[in-house]
């Protein structure tokens, strides 16, 4: 009987201490279609701070167009705009040299002036440029990049923040790893992204525990996007989550007490 009782004790205290919560839905589940989607070109959007570094066959003459911070951290002739609204983390166009897209979509570039470039890819506004600076330079080419690159990340996940994105390529997956994946709370099947679009405020979802999701206009983020994993509808409240800790703690501390309690008293005998 003492044998028993003790084998009994154990194996309480073995399933107190090996529970484990369910395996949560994977990422990907499926075979993704081997095609895929083409990686989208980004477009130019207001905002959007653009690093755009000038080349041609006589150098002297491009210095006018890649002009760098000046004395004191004012923002250079190459910086246009004002408006602080699109800026990096941690930076803003005044305090970075870089053409900035305003409110009109245009920047304004040495010697040609106005330019509406919203809308444009980085090649396409290459193109523009080489065909207005063919008339200043000797076989111009250019290089072109966004500086402000950006997208922001909340909700279930174990760091939000807000990410700079340098090779202007993310994908939604890559943007969750960066945010520390989701914690258990995180609904896959329902991500939510928030895009501006023409000006206007967009809204989409994307299901990333299925292999059709890179097939989703919202797989590949652009420039300012906001992604929200929402959480799973059970979800307890914080005063629940605390109340159900407490709980556990006080059932083990009792479940060990209680055990101990037994095996003194068969043992004492």
């Amino acid at each position: 009987m003492r044998n028993i009782f003790i084998f009994f004790i154990l194996g309480t205290l073995l399933c107190l201490f090996s529970c484990k919560t369910t395996r949560p839905t994977q990422y990907f589940e499926g075979l993704p279609d081997s095609t895929g989607n083409p990686i989208p070109e980004i477009q130019i959007q207001k905002g959007d701070l653009l690093g755009i570094m000038v080349y041609s066959d006589n150098p002297e003459a491009t210095l006018i167009y890649n002009q760098s911070m000046g004395s004191g951290g004012a923002p250079s002739a190459a910086l246009s705009g004002g408006a602080s609204s699109g800026s990096i983390v941690g930076a803003s166009p005044q305090s970075m040299p870089g053409y900035y897209v305003d409110d009109r979509g245009n920047i304004q570039f040495q010697s040609i002036g106005s330019i509406h470039v919203e809308g444009l890819t980085k090649s396409q506004l290459e193109d523009l440029l080489k065909e207005k600076l063919s008339a200043y330079l000797k076989n111009p080419y250019l290089s072109i990049r966004f500086l402000n690159f950006k997208i922001t990340v909340l909700g279930e996940v174990n760091r939000p923040s807000i990410f700079a994105i340098p090779n202007e390529r993310v994908n939604i997956l890559e943007a969750l790893g960066m945010a520390g994946d989701m914690n258990v709370y995180g609904l896959k099947e329902n991500v939510t992204v928030i895009r501006e679009e023409n000006g206007k405020r967009e809204y989409g979802t994307i299901d990333v525990s299925k292999a059709g999701a890179s097939q989703s206009p919202y797989f590949y983020l652009r420039q300012n996007d906001i992604v929200i994993v929402k959480a799973n509808p059970k979800k307890p409240t914080v005063s629940e989550q605390v109340t159900q800790r407490n709980l556990a703690v006080v059932a083990t501390l009792s479940a060990i007490v209680t055990s101990l309690g037994i095996l003194y008293s068969i043992f004492r005998k």
